[in-house]
């Protein structure tokens, strides 16, 4: 187990190293050396868990994927901005997601990973889109299909455009505001008025979770704490 969760961090420390030299020099320019270097690992462990670079970058655009950023909600269209708001909360703070992004969009690269993160992404959103539906949360003429891929699209073209006029500086307010001109064609009156959509909604719910880890964290430290008491009243009344 204590082998299994160091090969873990080490895969971790990998890719988080990985996706800061994609982020900096491109698929293209980027090196193993230089992620070896960064990662203040041995070549060898790299080529243990990445068998080359190309397996590298995959790993860096799937593991966004693994992170679980945004809770459920009982209102899936809130889910669905959430998501979306956290991913713009992240971006500017986070080189796995950063470099995810600069790996599906950059040219010769899209097609060799096919479209990079872009359908993974679509097909979340598609799913929650699905839900919300059966919950009676959308307009009667949104096709979740058709939906996410247009929302995908345009938060892709917003964060394009935030990272070319000033590094992603304004990405939160102007994925808000996207999300403020089109959930009206999405979300019927009654949850359209209770969607959380502001320029802080991501740094929100990034903090929510952060809570919740800590609080779960220590819940299980306590237990672990009380079992030992608990199992020793048990031993003492078997004895007796």
């Amino acid at each position: 187990m204590v082998r299994q969760e160091r090969a873990l961090r080490t895969r971790r420390l990998i890719l988080e190293a990985a996706a800061s030299v994609f982020d900096e020099f491109g698929y293209e320019g980027a090196t193993i050396g230089e992620v070896v270097s960064r990662a203040g690992v041995t070549r060898g462990a790299v080529y243990f868990h990445f068998a080359s670079k190309r397996d590298l970058a995959r790993g860096v655009v799937e593991e966004q994927f693994v992170q679980d950023g945004v809770p459920e909600r009982n209102c899936k269209l809130q889910e669905f901005v959430d998501t979306g708001m956290v991913v713009a909360h992240l971006m500017p703070r986070d080189p796995l997601l950063s470099a995810g992004a600069r790996l599906s969009l950059g040219q010769g690269v899209f097609e060799e990973f096919g479209g990079g993160a872009i359908p993974g992404w679509i097909s979340r959103m598609e799913a929650l889109l699905t839900t919300a539906g059966e919950r009676g949360e959308l307009l009667p003429h949104v096709v979740p299909a058709d939906t996410a891929w247009l929302i995908t699209a345009a938060w892709t073209g917003v964060q394009i455009q935030s990272q070319k006029l000033c590094g992603r500086a304004d990405l939160e307010l102007r994925v808000s505001g996207l999300f403020q001109h089109l959930m009206p064609s999405v979300a019927v009156p009654g949850v359209l008025g209770s969607l959380r959509m502001g320029p802080d909604r991501g740094a929100r719910v990034v903090a929510e979770v952060a809570a919740a880890r800590v609080a779960e964290e220590g819940g299980e430290a306590a237990s672990a704490g009380a079992r030992p008491r608990v199992e020793a009243v048990a031993g003492g009344v078997g004895v007796g």
